[in-house]
């Protein structure tokens, strides 16, 4: 059997850490359950990356591009930014795992946390992410900012409904106009 690269090892990282850190939140979260994961030493996980927070923020980067990517692909050949938001609205609901979703609630903790200890460099980096995935949901939904916030506001109740533990089939989530299952 052939030897992972250090770049495999660090996708194998980035995977394993968006799982533990969507579980545990940037604090609850030890490298060494990451190392753990991915079967390495922590001191090669340390090779790979600088620290845990350099490991959080690829991690960050990669769930919000991911799911960037899933909207962009879910809209093409929309007609209009109607269809376009209903596109990205079912792939949201049927394509996105649960756990990538649980991960996005504890960027959102990491960041609040990290600006009220002062570290406002943390914040800066996953907000510049962030906008290019918002940016990329504005442009698909016709730049109307209306529709971009009311998309948003929809994706935030998904996320909160999911990290509190709804099951799909709970009456809170009747009022999603969706034919795929969560």
């Amino acid at each position: 059997m052939p030897r992972m690269t250090a770049e495999e090892r660090r996708e194998s990282v980035i995977r394993a850490a968006m799982s533990e850190f969507a579980r545990g939140g940037y604090h609850g979260t030890s490298t060494e359950a990451i190392a753990r994961r991915v079967g390495v030493s922590q001191p090669y996980l340390f090779r790979l990356f600088p620290g845990k927070q350099a490991i959080f923020l690829a991690a960050a980067n990669r769930c919000l591009e991911e799911t960037r990517l899933l909207f962009e692909e879910a809209c093409k050949g929309a007609a209009s930014p109607d269809e376009a938001n209903h596109m990205m609205a079912e792939a949201y609901l049927g394509d996105t795992d649960p756990e990538q979703l649980l991960f996005q609630m504890q960027i959102y903790v990491a960041v609040a946390s990290a600006e009220a200890a002062g570290d406002h460099e943390f914040g800066r980096t996953i907000r510049e992410s962030w906008l290019e995935f918002w940016d990329s949901v504005h442009l698909s939904l016709g730049a109307d900012q209306k529709e971009t916030t009311e998309f948003w506001a929809y994706g935030m109740l998904i996320n909160t409904l999911l990290a509190l533990g709804f099951p799909a089939d709970h009456r809170v989530w009747a009022g999603f106009h969706t034919t795929k299952p969560l």
